[in-house]
């Protein structure tokens, strides 16, 4: 798996720097909205293209789910891609953004990878080897109760404002019970904070899987534990997540879940 990580690696870093570049050039981007508060731009389609052709180059069977073409192809291996995981921000010049690649093989996630151009920070992780920032090995944190950790969270919009009355009412017993929330605005990089410990919990509701699949896999190798916030389907299918420490994880459940 070290050579389909390497290739994902390059990829994703490639494809970060050319969004990267954008970024003080904003006026020159096109902008098409193909949703409401949902955004794509033709750095995201660019993005997309360079790293699915920068893997086919390497494994020309291999499929690809990805947030802008869909999916394409039919193979164990499944690449499940967001070339640009913040558009939103990226638009407004706000530099909270990241690339987001993870692979699956047979329905099990194996490499994961979100570069933030921004900061040049790299996370990965292997199934079984473990997480990483930049080579340095990363565990979640060891809180062991809400009081004074710090939650990422995602605001429900677009399709997800029905989830709206339960999110304001668990925002509030999160804001009570802890020392604070934090919504940067990009999936991927939440995980990947709460896989080195800059947060110690996150939830959000009506992700897609592309938002979040090399994140799981990097909270999972990282010690933490993620799953479905509303019921027993993979967070991947549902997309709506809960992950944190695991000594956070339970009481953190238990006080969102009483607002469903």
């Amino acid at each position: 798996m070290q050579a389909l990580l390497n290739t994902a690696i390059k990829a994703a870093r490639r494809a970060g720097d050319k969004t990267h570049h954008y970024l003080n050039k904003l006026q020159h981007v096109e902008v098409r909205e193909k949703g409401r508060n949902e955004f794509v731009t033709q750095v995201d389609l660019a993005a997309e293209q360079m790293i699915v052709e920068a893997i086919q180059k390497r494994y020309p069977d291999h499929a690809f789910l990805c947030e802008e073409s869909g999916q394409r192809g039919n193979s164990d291996f499944l690449w499940i891609i967001d070339p640009l995981d913040g558009t939103t921000n990226f638009i407004h010049g706000f530099p909270v953004f990241a690339v987001s690649i993870a692979l699956k093989f047979r329905d099990q996630l194996e490499v994961g990878v979100v570069y933030d151009p921004n900061r040049q920070e790299l996370f990965t992780a292997m199934r079984g080897q473990g997480a990483q920032v930049d080579g340095h090995r990363i565990r979640v944190s060891n809180r062991s109760e809400l009081d004074g950790t710090l939650i990422g969270t995602g605001l429900p919009y677009r399709g997800n404002r029905r989830w709206l009355p339960q999110y304001m009412a668990m925002l509030e017993s999160v804001i009570e019970n802890t020392a604070g929330i934090r919504r940067p605005g990009s999936a991927a990089l939440d995980l990947a904070y709460l896989a080195a410990g800059r947060l110690d919990g996150f939830w959000e509701f009506g992700l897609k899987s592309w938002d979040i699949a090399a994140g799981t896999l990097l909270v999972q190798e990282a010690g933490g534990i993620i799953s479905d916030l509303t019921g027993d389907e993979s967070p991947l299918d549902s997309g709506n997540v809960i992950a944190a420490t695991p000594r956070i994880y339970e009481p953190l459940k238990k006080l969102l879940r009483e607002h469903l």
